[in-house]
């Protein structure tokens, strides 16, 4: 049987989302129809897609390396990332039961906002 599989975007995801598509919709209206923005939101979709299709798409986080800021506030038990056009990162978790499972976008950040809240340093 298969699973029944939801994909929500919250948090600063759900803003960031927000904007980066209102973003893009202007610049379609305008006539543009290739840029950071729309590349960005065109990944974005194209993953989630992925992500409901099959929720374990992403690469998975160790739980020793997972942002206690995280933890606290979403009370995760998991975190996975998938890598999104020009080295930005989408950060999801899965919930399930036995009828179906549900995956939250939470975070969709550049590499330094990545880096800087998973407390990695540059070389």
């Amino acid at each position: 049987m298969n699973k029944k599989t939801g994909v929500f975007i919250i948090g600063e995801a759900e803003k960031s989302l927000n904007k980066l598509s209102r973003i893009s919709g202007e610049q379609i209206q305008k006539g543009i129809k290739n840029s950071f923005e729309i590349q960005l939101f065109n990944s974005i979709k194209q993953k989630i897609k992925w992500i409901k299709e099959n929720p374990f798409y992403g690469s998975q986080i160790e739980k020793k390396k997972i942002p206690e800021v995280l933890i606290k506030k979403y009370n995760l038990k998991n975190l996975w990332r998938v890598e999104l056009t020009n080295f930005w990162r989408m950060i999801y978790t899965i919930k399930g039961n036995n009828v179906e499972v549900i995956c939250f976008v939470l975070e969709i950040c550049d590499h330094e906002k990545y880096n800087k809240l998973f407390g990695y340093k540059r070389r």
